[in-house]
């Protein structure tokens, strides 16, 4: 593992800044890449979005979270993976404020496997928050029930998404609006510039992009403990809010990028699946925490977090099922609940 320790916290944070910008870099071509994927072999938006974009956007927390548990920051870890969840669906927020400005996002995503997604995910983060609070029950081999039980149901998760989306039970109804700048000539023209290209050369780019996401996620990792320590601020806040946000940038590129060119439904599957990989990403970490079981390390204000990111995921939902046509600053009534909720959430969190 890089060591840090002895480069001033100057350069530590250049190294965290240039390591988020290949991040953000990368992250940028993924959904591109996705999205003409899913056109040419017929996979479902939504399936597409939350299986390969998000796990691919996922890979900073994996490299930081692979990093942390290995180095013995279970907090550092714990809160990244959280506190990645309740970012997240804020950016989903800040796309719809600064990108689709005068309409909501969730106005143009009527799928109701988006709902299922959702759902999926919020038991999730319930099983999390279950095991936060109980503390580990019981280990095999130095491996604890909780983590490979979050696996178990994220894979099953998986499962159910694939199966509903493909003979959905139910449509929404009323009109399907567009947005007010249309994104159909962004989408046509990217789909020019790849026409030539083939889809095993469209596998290869989204590897490339993949590779520097994971690699800038690692120094991220490295960076963020030493600036953790450096601060004095604490493993715990440095992994909700720092790391968290700059692990979050593929996902902030990534939407921005699918609302950009109308994949509107994509995008919002991108973050909802994003963090339920999240939560199966304990099971990596606990097999690198090699000082016990990775849950009884981590503090009731992890508890916390995942309630957040239940009650976030939930105002989403709302808006996915009502779709109002209502702003509040520009953006959805449901977006500005995300942001508001997020800020006076944080501000706990920080006292916690």
């Amino acid at each position: 593992m890089l060591d840090l320790q002895s480069q001033s916290l100057t350069i530590n944070f250049g190294i965290f800044a240039v390591a988020a910008l290949f991040v953000w870099l990368a992250g940028t071509k993924l959904s591109k890449y996705v999205d003409l994927f899913a056109d040419r072999t017929g996979l479902g938006k939504a399936f597409a979005g939350a299986l390969l974009l998000g796990g691919a956007t996922s890979l900073p927390e994996l490299a930081t979270t692979l990093t942390a548990s290995y180095s013995g920051a279970a907090e550092l870890a714990g809160n990244n993976l959280l506190g990645g969840v309740v970012m997240q669906v804020a950016v989903l927020a800040l796309i719809d404020a600064f990108v689709l400005r005068g309409r909501p996002l969730t106005l143009f995503s009527p799928q109701s496997s988006l709902i299922m997604v959702g759902v999926m995910l919020i038991a999730l983060i319930a099983l999390a928050s279950a095991a936060v609070t109980s503390g580990e029950l019981y280990s095999i081999a130095g491996v604890g029930v909780w983590p490979i039980l979050l696996f178990a149901a994220y894979v099953s998760s998986l499962w159910v998404i694939y199966r509903y989306e493909g003979k959905p039970r139910w449509e929404p109804r009323g009109e399907i609006a567009q947005p007010p700048e249309s994104a159909r000539d962004i989408k046509d023209a990217h789909q020019h510039q790849y026409q030539d290209v083939s889809t095993r050369g469209l596998v290869g780019y989204f590897a490339i992009a993949s590779a520097v996401v994971l690699i800038g996620g690692y120094f991220v990792a490295v960076s963020g403990e030493m600036i953790a320590e450096q601060t004095g601020i604490g493993q715990s806040f440095v992994g909700a809010t720092l790391v968290a946000l700059v692990t979050s940038l593929p996902e902030l590129s990534t939407t921005y990028s699918a609302v950009r060119f109308g994949a509107y439904s994509m995008a919002a599957a991108n973050i909802l699946g994003t963090n339920s990989l999240e939560i199966a990403l304990f099971l990596p970490a606990e097999l690198a925490y090699r000082e016990g079981n990775l849950f009884d390390a981590l503090q009731p204000s992890a508890a916390f977090l995942a309630a957040l990111g239940i009650v976030v995921t939930s105002l989403y939902l709302w808006g996915i099922l009502e779709r109002r046509d209502k702003t509040v600053l520009g953006m959805g009534v449901d977006s500005f609940a995300v942001l508001a909720t997020y800020a006076a959430g944080l501000a706990v969190f920080y006292t916690m």
